[in-house]
């Protein structure tokens, strides 16, 4: 019994959850897309601070590049003027601004791969967040219209009537109002036959007495006289 019971409200906690994760979906998502959106962002913003920092190398490169080639025609020129000692101190400083230029274009190939990089992996975040706006905007209007179809007056809450209830009972009261006029006529049928002028009727008729109603020999008689007396 103890096992029965731990299975039915282990399996409640699993229902619960299942039922609240339904009902906020919805907001989960909203919440999982604008962190997806914010970091999206950050990569674009990796992705701008790379640019900068590979064309800032480019700069530096290029200046070290002509430094390079202004000393070594200086260079040359203190050689042709038996300078060697102007010569060596001006190869020196080419020796340092060569390396400069090594490490500026070494730095160029990374910033360049991992540009290449960053710009496929936004391109891809920003497709798929697009995609995951279209669908979220999707089951947003289906969550929509499934709230409306459970709001609606076909799905009434469990206090309130339903439409097949309101008509059953349209139906039921219009057979008790049928019935009951069809009472009142048979009540009144049976008072015309055996009532008192049901009696009446029945001895004049007899010619016990005036008739109570008339008859078309009576309109034709009053009729007859009227005539008379006007051609009289």
């Amino acid at each position: 019994m103890f096992k029965t019971v731990l299975t039915l409200f282990r399996g409640g906690i699993a229902v619960a959850e299942e039922q609240l994760e339904d009902r906020t979906a919805l907001v989960i998502l909203d919440q999982q897309m604008r962190d997806a959106a914010a970091a999206v962002d950050r990569s674009k913003r990796t992705l701008a601070l790379a640019i900068a920092q590979d064309q800032q190398e480019g700069r530096r490169l290029e200046a070290t590049n002509a430094r390079i080639a202004d000393l070594e025609v200086r260079t040359t020129a203190a050689l042709d003027g038996g300078r060697e000692d102007l010569a060596r101190e001006a190869a020196q400083q080419i020796a340092g601004l060569e390396a400069d230029r090594d490490a500026a274009m070494t730095a160029r190939t990374l910033f360049a791969q991992e540009i290449t990089r960053l710009k496929r992996h936004v391109s891809n975040a920003e497709a798929r967040l697009t995609e995951l706006d279209r669908g979220r905007r999707i089951a947003r209007a289906s969550e929509a219209v499934r709230n409306l179809r459970r709001g609606g007056i076909e799905a009434a809450r469990p206090y309130e009537s339903t439409l097949p209830e309101a008509e059953n009972t349209l139906k039921r009261l219009r057979e008790r109002q049928m019935e009951a006029q069809a009472a009142d006529e048979a009540l009144i049928e049976l008072d015309a036959a055996s009532g008192p002028l049901a009696t009446a009727e029945k001895l004049a008729e007899q010619g016990f007495g005036p008739r109570i109603k008339s008859t078309a020999d009576d309109v034709l008689a009053r009729l007859n006289a009227k005539r008379t007396q006007t051609t009289t």
